[in-house]
């Protein structure tokens, strides 16, 4: 990463612990596989709170990232009847 980083956290809140725990479980497998020299993620989750921190070079890469996410989010949500 360059030194003129970009980042954002996407907070995302859920009914219940076990709703937030079940997008976690979802998503995380894909942490290593995204990951690349551009862009970076992490996860935490607080109880109904998953937040994904998301770092980035430039403003393309962290545009990109967060699409990404977003959409595995989106996907694991209606997979599994979260949303």
């Amino acid at each position: 990463m360059t030194r003129d980083r970009h980042d954002t956290v996407l907070t995302l809140d859920y009914a219940s612990i076990e709703q937030a725990r079940r997008v976690t479980r979802a998503i995380e497998p894909e942490i290593g596989d995204i990951d690349d020299d551009r862009s970076s993620v992490s996860f935490s989750r607080h109880g109904g709170r998953l937040e994904i921190h998301i770092v980035a070079s430039d403003s393309v890469a962290l545009r990109a990232s967060v699409n990404t996410w977003l959409s595995l989010v989106d996907v694991a949500e209606r997979a599994g009847n979260v949303a």
